[in-house]
């Protein structure tokens, strides 16, 4: 049986451009490069095209197969990192559908070796690498991120904690000073937040995924381990309480300490965003904050004090390179 008319590739009923069509959530087992290191990793894979006007529809069932011709093309021979890998599916997709612009994204779980703070123990911390790409016919832009956990401890309930141990210290007979010497040395109670951070920054210099989970990591409370002795868990709880932390200030930490760990690299063009989502402990609720900016956007607020007119979000900045 042959099928001589392609539906999709015929005028629609309403003659309207689309900004994605696509498809989402399409699992791959991939091979690539982290470092120096490769693995076989499971990815998940979402890709979306403009369509123009006078076109129906994408042929929404080739994309898996475009996928695999894509992947297999550098699967191969050199393993990619996994904003490169996207970046080329992106140009491949985009030739293939005949596209007026492809993007991708690529989230991939991947191993990273750790050890634990205080004994050194070998463990292991799953973090996930994300690709994102675009590609059009006037050219192509890229970006790196990862998603790492950890905790946040409290600061709101943490000084009610203070100001109910000062007066019952005041009230035992302790002087003021001896009351402020007193907390300073204990650490206070607070509740705490397993959070979830996302930092994603796009720019032609190659950086690692390992310093982007450390930025990340060091913007919590603290780091979270798979694997705690009793020493270990002490250090975490101790250091989680001795910095507490909003999810307001884990973003704006993420977001200056790419500034300060890449001042050499990035310039003014690049793009930064930061996402922290906190699963409260004492709320059914969980909180979220995020900031997307231009690198440019991001160190003229911090020397000036001035808000940014506008907000550079992570499409608008791929479409403006691709």
């Amino acid at each position: 049986m042959t099928f001589g008319h392609d539906l999709q590739a015929s005028p629609p009923d309403v003659r309207l451009s689309l900004s994605r069509a696509g498809v989402t959530n399409v699992q791959k087992a991939v091979r690539m490069r982290h470092g120096d290191d490769e693995a076989l990793v499971a990815a998940t894979i979402d890709c979306y095209v403009d369509l123009d006007p006078e076109q129906k529809g994408v042929h929404m069932s080739r994309f898996p197969e475009l996928f695999e011709e894509a992947i297999d093309e550098v699967v191969m021979g050199e393993q990619l990192l996994v904003e490169q890998l996207a970046e080329h599916i992106a140009r491949h997709i985009l030739g293939r559908q005949r596209a007026l612009r492809a993007e991708v994204k690529i989230a991939a779980r991947y191993p990273l070796e750790r050890t634990t703070p205080v004994t050194g123990l070998r463990t292991q911390a799953l973090v996930t690498l994300i690709g994102h790409a675009a590609a059009s016919p006037t050219g192509t832009r890229r970006a790196i991120g990862v998603e790492a956990t950890g905790i946040t401890a409290c600061p709101c309930a943490q000084g009610l904690v203070r100001e109910r141990a000062a007066e019952r210290l005041g009230e035992a007979g302790f002087g003021g000073g001896e009351v402020e010497r007193i907390l300073g040395l204990v650490p206070l109670a607070t509740h705490n937040q397993r959070g979830r951070g996302t930092l994603v920054v796009g720019t032609g210099s190659r950086l690692r995924g390992e310093e982007l989970v450390e930025i990340v990591e060091r913007s919590m409370s603290s780091p979270i381990f798979e694997l705690l002795k009793r020493a270990d868990e002490l250090f975490v709880v101790e250091h989680a309480h001795l910095q507490p932390r909003f999810v307001e200030d884990v973003v704006r930490h993420m977001l200056r300490g790419v500034l300060d760990v890449y001042s050499d690299v990035l310039e003014d063009g690049d793009f930064v965003r930061a996402r922290q989502v906190n699963f409260e402990t004492i709320h059914d609720h969980d909180v979220i904050a995020e900031r997307s900016a231009t690198v440019g956007e991001l160190r003229h607020e911090l020397a000036t004090g001035e808000r940014a007119p506008r907000t550079t979000e992570l499409r608008d900045w791929l479409q403006n390179g691709a």
